[in-house]
């Protein structure tokens, strides 16, 4: 659903919409957090967080999270959509794209990679690479190495990434 409007986005595989729903196999609430309980059902939805579009038969396809969406100039840049272009790169064992404050355009993309052993790569390689693959200004403007922090899961953790890139989605975890 549009969360503004809070109507279906259109069945076109395009038209992104956050994922929600609401029935009585939902959730009660966050235990002894009673904010983030009435913002996670405003509208009487439960909103997910999630960002996805609806195929023609009505199939939901998971696109991206809300908190992980960089806003470069006033256009959308999915992290997902360029995380998949850098894993792609044959040097490249671990991504990560978080938004990076910008004083022109507001964000833009900043790259942690981890390399795969043996191998090595240059930042102004991998921005070419993502360009050859991306719209310009979807290409992370800047490229951290190391290894990137991760749960015992072994869940990439973009918070702490958000803090060392700056970025104001930090503070939402």
């Amino acid at each position: 659903m549009n969360p503004e409007t809070m109507q279906e986005v259109p069945r076109d595989g395009e038209t992104i919409g956050e994922v929600m729903f609401r029935g009585n196999m939902v959730m009660k609430g966050y235990l002894k957090n009673e904010k983030a309980t009435r913002k996670a059902f405003e509208s009487g939805w439960f909103h997910t967080g999630d960002l996805g579009v609806l195929d023609e038969h009505g199939y939901v396809i998971v696109k991206d999270r809300s908190k992980d969406i960089i806003i470069s100039g006033g256009e959308n840049i999915s992290s997902v959509e360029v995380e998949d272009v850098l894993y792609k790169h044959p040097a490249v064992l671990f991504a990560a794209v978080v938004a990076k404050p910008d004083a022109k355009w507001g964000e833009v993309p900043c790259a942690f990679v981890e390399l795969k052993d043996n191998s090595a790569v240059t930042e102004p390689e991998l921005i070419v690479f993502c360009k050859n693959q991306l719209s310009g200004f979807k290409a992370p403007k800047s490229v951290i190495f190391g290894p990137l922090p991760k749960t015992s899961t072994g869940k990439i953790q973009k918070f702490l990434l958000r803090e060392t890139a700056g970025s104001a989605k930090a503070i939402a975890g």
